[in-house]
C-alpha cells in the first residue's frame, strides 16, 4: 500500500474513533448520577430495557442516536433527544422499539423528541413494522411548549399516527414503566395492548397536585393512576407487571404469538461477505473531500462476493449503476463516480458531478429496478449538477428533472448512504432526506450542505466585505483572511454529519463497516410492506 493509502486510513480511522467516543457519551443519557438515581428506584434505563427486550442487542441498529446533539444548551441539553429508538428482533420478529430516557429531563419532550418519535412511527408505517413503546415521560417540556405542542408535526401527531397504524393493522404494544402524564397518557391507550409496572408506572391526565388545584380533591398519584387502579378499576391497561423485567418478558410473550406478515417478496439468497477486504475502505476513501477516487473500489468492499453487474458501464460515467447483493438481498446501486472520466468523444468529466448523460442513465436504471422490484441503494458523494453554457444548452435542467422525477416516484424501497459530499441539488437527485429513503445514514466523512465550506465561505466573504466597505471600513488582507477563517469555521460546523444527525436530516452517523448491516436491516423491514402502487413517472419533458 502507498503512503497516500496509509494517510487516508489513519484519517478515516480517527473519524471512526471520534464517532465511537461521541456515542459512548450519548449512551450515558442524562449522566451517571441520574442513572444511579434511576437504578435506586428499581428501574432499568431506556437502553437497558431495550437490550433486555431484543434477541441480539448488538445486531440492532439505532435511529437518531445523535438527535439533539449540540442543541438546547441553555436548557441543559437533550442527549439523544431524550428517547432511544432501535430496530431489532424480539422472539425472531423484526420490530422498532421506542423508549423514553427518564434520565434526560425526566423523559420530557423537547421539539427534537417529537421529531424523533414521528420518524420512528414513519418507519413503522412505511414498513408495516410492529412498534413497541416503553413509556417513561413527564410529558411536554413546558419551557418550549410552543415548539412542540400545536403544529401539524408536533406532539399531537403521535396520537394521530397511533390511530392510523391501528387502522393499518400495524401491531403497537406499550409498557408504562414510569410517568405517563396528560396528553402523553393517550399513547399507550391508543396502542393495541398496554402494560403497566406496579408502583413505578402511572397514567393520568392530571397528577395529584393539579387535581388538588383544579377540583380540590386530595389523592395520591398511586391511587389516582397506578397499576392496581388501571388494571383492576378503570380497565385502562391490560397487564400488570411486578417490575421492569417482568413487563419486558410479558412483551416478549405477546410478540411471540404475532402471525406472519404478507411479504413484498424482495429477492434474497444466502449472504456472502465481500471478497475484497472491507477494512481497506478506510485507506481508499480520501481524507480530503475534494480528492478524486474510484467509487467502484468502495462498492466492491460493500457488496456480497465483491460482485457487481454494471449497467451502461461506458455511458454517463460520473454515475455508476448496477446490480449486486448486500447480505444476500438483491439491490440496484446508484453511486457517484468520484474519479475524472474520459468520454468516447474525448471530453473530460469531473468526478462527483452529475452530467446530462449520467442523469439520463440513472433515470433509466431506477425505472428498471422498479420494473423488477429491486430495492435501490444510493451511495452519495456528489458536488451537484454540471453548470455552464454547454450544459445549460444541452438541457441539464431537463435531464436532472427526469432523474429527480424517477427518484420521487420510485415505489421500491430506497436506502441512502452519504459517503462524502452531499451538496445542493445533487443531494436531491441522489435521494436525500426529502425523497423518502426508508433509511438514510452518513459515514463520519460526510458533508451535507448547499455547497462546500470553501465555496460558501468565499461567497459569504464577498457579501461581508462589501457590507463593511459601504460602512467605510478598510479591509486589509489580514482582516479579510480573519473574516474568511471565521466564516468558514462557522459554516464547517453546519456541514458536519453530526449537525445533520442532530436534526434528524439523517438517521445516523455510522461506521463504514456497518453499512451492510444497515442496508440489510432496512430491506428486511421493507419486506413487511407489499408494494401496492405502480411506478409512474407522470409528465416529463423528453
Amino acid at each position: 500500500m502507498d503512503i497516500k493509502f496509509n494517510k487516508n486510513e489513519d484519517h478515516n480511522k480517527l473519524l471512526v474513533a471520534d464517532l465511537k467516543h461521541k456515542l459512548k457519551k450519548v449512551y450515558l443519557g442524562g449522566g451517571e448520577k441520574r442513572i444511579e438515581k434511576h437504578h435506586a428506584k428499581g428501574k432499568m434505563t431506556a437502553r437497558e430495557r431495550i437490550d433486555f427486550l431484543l434477541d441480539q442487542p448488538k445486531e440492532a441498529i439505532e435511529i437518531g442516536a445523535f438527535a439533539g446533539e449540540g442543541m438546547y444548551a441553555e436548557h441543559g441539553g437533550c442527549p439523544s433527544g431524550g428517547v432511544v429508538v432501535k430496530i431489532g428482533h424480539v422472539q425472531g420478529k423484526q420490530v422498532i422499539v421506542v423508549a423514553n430516557d427518564a434520565t434526560v429531563k425526566a423523559g420530557a419532550w423537547f421539539p427534537i423528541t417529537g421529531k424523533k418519535n414521528l420518524r420512528a412511527q414513519e418507519i413503522a408505517i412505511e414498513n408495516r413494522l410492529p412498534i413497541i413503546y416503553l413509556v417513561d415521560s413527564a410529558g411536554v417540556y413546558l419551557p418550549m411548549q410552543d415548539e412542540i405542542f400545536p403544529d401539524k408535526e408536533h406532539f399531537g401527531r403521535i396520537f394521530r399516527n397511533n390511530a392510523v397504524m391501528s387502522s393499518m393493522g400495524i401491531t403497537q404494544i406499550a409498557a408504562v414503566m414510569g410517568s405517563c402524564v396528560a396528553g402523553g397518557a393517550y399513547l399507550p391507550i391508543m396502542s393495541d395492548e398496554a402494560l403497566i409496572v406496579d408502583k413505578t408506572g402511572s397514567i393520568f391526565l392530571a397528577g395529584s397536585y393539579l387535581v388538588k388545584a383544579a377540583i380540590g380533591e386530595s389523592i395520591d398519584n398511586e391511587t389516582l393512576g397506578g397499576a392496581t387502579t388501571h388494571c383492576e378499576i378503570s380497565g385502562v391497561t391490560d397487564y400488570k407487571a411486578s417490575d421492569d423485567k417482568d413487563a419486558l418478558t410479558k412483551i416478549k410473550n405477546i410478540v411471540d404469538k404475532i402471525g406472519d406478515f404478507d411479504q413484498a417478496g424482495f429477492n434474497r439468497k444466502k449472504a456472502a461477505p465481500p471478497k475484497l477486504d472491507e477494512q481497506e475502505l478506510f485507506g481508499l476513501l480520501p481524507a480530503k473531500r475534494s480528492d478524486q477516487y474510484d467509487m467502484m473500489d468502495i462498492i466492491k468492499r460493500i457488496v456480497d462476493d465483491s460482485a457487481f453487474e454494471e449497467y451502461k458501464a461506458g455511458y454517463g460515467q460520473t454515475i455508476i449503476t448496477g446490480y449486486a447483493r448486500i447480505d444476500g438481498w438483491a439491490v440496484g446501486i446508484v453511486a457517484n463516480q468520484r474519479k475524472i472520466v474520459k468520454t468516447k468523444k474525448g471530453e473530460m468529466q469531473f468526478g462527483g458531478v452529475i452530467y446530462s448523460d449520467s442523469a439520463d442513465k440513472a433515470t433509466r436504471f431506477i425505472a428498471n429496478c422498479n420494473q423488477k422490484k429491486i430495492p435501490l441503494v444510493f451511495l452519495q458523494d456528489v458536488t451537484g449538477f454540471m453548470v455552464g453554457s454547454k450544459s445549460e444548452h444541452g438541457g441539464i435542467i431537463k435531464d436532472g428533472a427526469k432523474m429527480v422525477n424517477a427518484v420521487s416516484n420510485s415505489v421500491v424501497p430506497k436506502f441512502t448512504i452519504v459517503i462524502g459530499n452531499s451538496y445542493g441539488a445533487g443531494n436531491y437527485a441522489m435521494c436525500g432526506k426529502a425523497y423518502d429513503p426508508r433509511l438514510i445514514a452518513a459515514w463520519p466523512s460526510a458533508e451535507l450542505a448547499v455547497m462546500s465550506g470553501n465555496s460558501a465561505a468565499k461567497v459569504l466573504l464577498q457579501i461581508e466585505t462589501a457590507s463593511l466597505k459601504k460602512k467605510g471600513e478598510e479591509i486589509t488582507p489580514e482582516k479579510e483572511k480573519a473574516l474568511f477563517d471565521k466564516i468558514k469555521a462557522d459554516y464547517d460546523k453546519q456541514i458536519s454529519p453530526y449537525y445533520a444527525a442532530a436534526r434528524i436530516w439523517t438517521d445516523a452517523v455510522i461506521n463504514p463497516l456497518d453499512t451492510r448491516k444497515w442496508v440489510s436491516m432496512g430491506i428486511e423491514a421493507a419486506n413487511h410492506a407489499p408494494i401496492t402502487k405502480d411506478f409512474n413517472l407522470g409528465v416529463i419533458q423528453t
